[in-house]
């Protein structure tokens, strides 16, 4: 299990990549919404906002209300930011869930 700190830096290096247009041959969707991380194993998440194709605002703690969430364990989160965990194969299978409508779910995909 990853801790509560490599799972923010994990999640830090997500939006890093996103920020960076690092994202393979996908073109970083312009989505402006509020976003949520949730980390089954450790109980906490974090939240942020999606916007301009970056993650801006990262925070601890969860937002009930976020329009796009993820929820998924702190290690699969750190294999992700680490790119030895395919999104679409993750979700496929249920390590990865995410709450979301099904425009913003597919392009969510893009950025992971």
């Amino acid at each position: 299990m990853a801790t509560l700190e490599e799972c923010r830096k994990a999640l830090q290096d997500v939006a890093d990549r996103i920020a960076s247009g690092n994202t393979g041959d996908r073109q970083p969707p312009k989505l402006d919404r509020s976003l949520a991380c949730r980390i089954t194993d450790l109980g906490t998440g974090f939240h942020g906002r999606l916007a301009d194709g970056t993650i801006q605002n990262l925070a601890d703690g969860d937002d009930p209300k976020a329009q796009i969430a993820l929820t998924l364990s702190s290690d699969d989160l750190v294999a992700l930011s680490r790119g030895e965990l395919d999104f679409a194969k993750a979700w496929v299978s249920g390590r990865i869930k995410v709450q979301a409508g099904i425009k913003d779910m597919l392009q969510v995909r893009k950025l992971l």
